[in-house]
């Protein structure tokens, strides 16, 4: 990337932002699907990884299945200032132009509203702008990988991210091989969801372990509980995992749409759900 140019797909897809990219190709005489050029590049393309959900970021630059470098934010709740001289620097670093990129993986969520919307329109963006493919990779996914680094790894696992009014985004996990995915109840994959941290973990029993950076927030509730509390350098989420998970649902096909693709909120944003009760008391004053 030149200097003149930081992070060029972002500039590119500002012409055509808001899911207008095709539209813009065509009116090029470009035809061509908007995954085109990923699916030319194969193992060649590199890829980007973006984790933005947390209180602090990271970014990874790879190709093929291997991660070249990383990037973390130098602090917390510095998304906006540092996300484009981090991603700018890593591509720079190893003469990677955005033509380049053929893959994004993104931390979907749910986590940090404001962190969550920088990665999810930065990973809309470039794939807009030069045809990379998007896979979506949820947060909680991503922090219960940590618990391999653990002592002795639990076989059952409770992520929690804080969510206020005093809930947390919950999740649970189990291991299998070399890490952990997304417990099965009757069935079907049990999703993340908005919990009461005390009543959550009270049903997950005493041989269950808990990690993520909801502990801080919620530790009275956590200690409460009978189960096992891993150490807090094990809470943030890792944009290697990002990377390393995206790749795999990349090999599996398992893409996402990048003009309908919107972060994993759970619930609406706060500024959403003011601005729904504002119009419902209007309606009741009318």
């Amino acid at each position: 990337m030149t200097d003149s140019t930081p992070l060029e797909p972002l500039r590119l897809a500002s012409q055509f932002a808001g899911g207008t990219g095709e539209a813009r190709r065509e009116s090029l005489g470009d035809s061509r699907p908007a995954n085109w050029l990923a699916s030319v590049k194969g193992e060649s393309a590199y890829g980007l990884a973006f984790e933005t959900s947390s209180l602090r970021g990271s970014v990874a630059l790879g190709r093929g299945p291997g991660i070249l470098t990383t990037r973390r934010f130098t602090e917390t709740r510095r998304h906006a200032v540092d996300f484009l001289p981090a991603v700018d620097a890593m591509c720079k670093a190893h003469g990677v132009t955005p033509a380049d990129i053929g893959q994004v993986f993104v931390s979907a969520g749910p986590g940090s509203f404001t962190g969550l919307r920088i990665g999810i329109t930065a990973a809309r963006m470039i794939a807009l702008a030069v045809g990379a493919r998007v896979v979506a990779v949820p947060t909680l996914e991503v922090i219960a990988q940590n618990a391999v680094d653990a002592s002795d790894p639990p076989q059952r696992l409770v992520v929690i991210l804080d969510a206020k009014r005093s809930r947390v985004y919950a999740a649970t996990f189990v291991r299998q091989g070399p890490g952990y995915l997304p417990e099965v109840r009757e069935e079907i994959l049990a999703p993340a969801v908005e919990a009461d941290p005390g009543r959550y973990l009270a049903d997950c029993g005493p041989h269950c372990a808990v990690l993520g950076e909801g502990v801080v927030g919620h530790r009275s509730a956590v200690e409460a509980s009978s189960v096992r509390v891993l150490p807090e350098t094990l809470y943030p989420a890792r944009c290697e995992t990002v990377y390393r998970l995206g790749y795999a649902r990349a090999a599996r096909g398992q893409f996402a749409d990048p003009r309908s693709l919107v972060p994993i909120y759970v619930r609406p944003p706060e500024a959403e759900e003011k601005w729904e009760k504002r119009q419902r008391d209007l309606g009741a004053q009318a």
